[in-house]
């Protein structure tokens, strides 16, 4: 269906225009064959209402009364998609969106959603330019009775504001424990069943998850490191008769926090390894029962995903891995945003940012690195390639709506890819590099496939 974008206008209450009247350019009334003064339905989110509609010559905004600007959360200069639909005539406007985050820093008018601050004014200018409408909300902010919710947007400033339930909802929370609240899960329930909102980045996905359902598709198995989730001691045993080498990772973990690497340095000798800011730590074992008794106390409170361990490339004697952001576009397919390489920092295992890891494009750091000659020239395509197959994994594996994945990948010294692990809520913090005040594709992206979602 044709789609305007359009500007919004908002006339003060002292005008003659009345609260339930919208004014439009002729040109749309022609165009959608309706009348001057006619009612017709006006949906923005979970809002609906009948408006009469009238005609003014050479208008190419939406102008609206203050009252009913302020019951949809619109400012003046805000600019959406239109669209009318006939059989059912109604004027819709959008796409609304709603970004649940974790929390809010109240004392810091500026920077009021922390280190993704910067993360969410994109957003917004991404919705000014594709035309969408953008807030952000915490699981407090989510009322008892689901018909709106009290959001903030960025107009000049920061400020909180009355909003309907969004068409589209983008769940950023970063923490599981918010994620799980009864009160969240509810309104995720509520917004998709009552007021047909569609939410994706559902939730959470842990590593052993992951595995476990990428297993059931065979043309991924040769890309799966053998992992298991961790339940006792023969277990690990087993695993280090296969492979010299294993990692043990908390199946929530991220950021590459309370990853341990085993490896097996004689029939009698193991060696333990434990990453932390300031660099690896390291302990050797005489016997495996007495590794085991050492990491017992870690795996009762934690649950930890077993891996087997993979003999990376390196550059600078450092190993490399790789982060491909696969996220869905405009028509709503799995597509290729980005490919960077990541190189563990100094005395560490890990190529995190958060733990001394640094970022390069794929093509310095495999010039740089030990992969021989003739595995270096399709890597990148490799990788990708790859990725889209795993995006496309999860979807017929995993039931929930996923829209980005951060997915993390390894190349071997042989130059075989692997899979390390996918990230359901890849990092947005202010750290992340952005180009020249450009909007990143990864955020228009969001935007358009928002878009799509809610059929403008």
């Amino acid at each position: 269906m044709a789609k305007t974008n359009i500007v919004i206008n908002v006339q003060n209450g002292n005008t003659l225009l009345e609260e339930h009247a919208v004014l439009l350019g002729e040109s749309n009334l022609k165009k959608w064959k309706l009348k001057e003064n006619e009612t017709v339905n006006l949906r923005y989110g979970s809002f609906k209402k009948e408006v009469k509609v009238v005609s003014v010559a050479r208008l190419s905004a939406l102008r609206l009364h203050e009252a009913l600007a302020n019951r949809l959360g619109l400012h003046p200069g805000a600019r959406l998609c239109l669209q009318y639909k006939p059989r059912s005539r109604t004027i819709h406007l959008g796409p609304l969106i709603g970004v649940l985050v974790s929390r809010l820093y109240l004392k810091n008018f500026e920077k009021p959603f922390g280190a993704t601050t910067a993360f969410c004014r994109e957003l917004t200018d991404a919705c000014a330019k594709y035309g969408a409408f953008i807030y952000f909300f915490t699981p407090n902010d989510i009322p008892p009775t689901m018909q709106t919710v009290h959001g903030w947007c960025y107009t000049d400033h920061w400020g909180k504001k009355e909003f309907p339930i969004p068409d589209v909802i983008y769940n950023r929370l970063t923490s599981r424990k918010l994620e799980n609240k009864v009160n969240v899960q509810k309104f995720m329930k509520e917004a998709k069943s009552r007021y047909g909102a569609v939410v994706f980045n559902e939730k959470y996905l842990d590593k052993t998850e992951v595995f476990q359902a990428l297993k059931k598709d065979a043309s991924l198995h040769s890309y799966l490191p053998e992992s298991y989730l961790l339940k006792n001691y023969l277990m690990l045993k087993t695993m280090l008769d296969r492979h010299s080498t294993l990692f043990l990772k908390p199946i929530t973990g991220s950021l590459g926090k309370g990853i341990i690497r085993i490896a097996k340095i004689s029939n009698t000798n193991y060696q333990c390894s434990y990453n932390s800011l300031n660099g690896v730590r390291t302990q050797t074992f005489i016997n495996l029962s007495e590794l085991f008794s050492s990491i017992t106390g870690k795996i009762k409170h934690q649950r930890y995903q077993i891996q087997q361990g993979l003999k990376l490339i390196q550059a600078g004697g450092r190993p490399v891995d790789f982060r491909v952001l696969v996220q869905r576009n405009h028509l709503g397919e799995w597509s290729i945003t980005s490919v960077v390489a990541r190189t563990a920092g100094d005395r560490n295992f890990v190529s995190n940012l958060a733990r001394g890891g640094s970022l390069s494009t794929v093509q310095d750091v495999v010039a740089k690195s030990n992969l021989s000659p003739s595995k270096k020239g399709n890597l990148h395509a490799k990788l990708s390639n790859l990725a889209l197959q795993i995006a496309k994994g999860m979807d017929t594996q995993v039931p929930e709506h996923f829209a980005e994945l951060g997915i993390d990948l390894a190349v071997d010294s042989l130059g075989k890819v692997w899979l390390i692990e996918v990230n359901s809520k890849p990092s947005k913090d202010d750290n992340t590099p952005l180009h020249d005040n450009k909007i990143r594709p990864s955020v228009i992206k969001v935007i358009r496939y928002s878009q799509f979602l809610a059929k403008f």
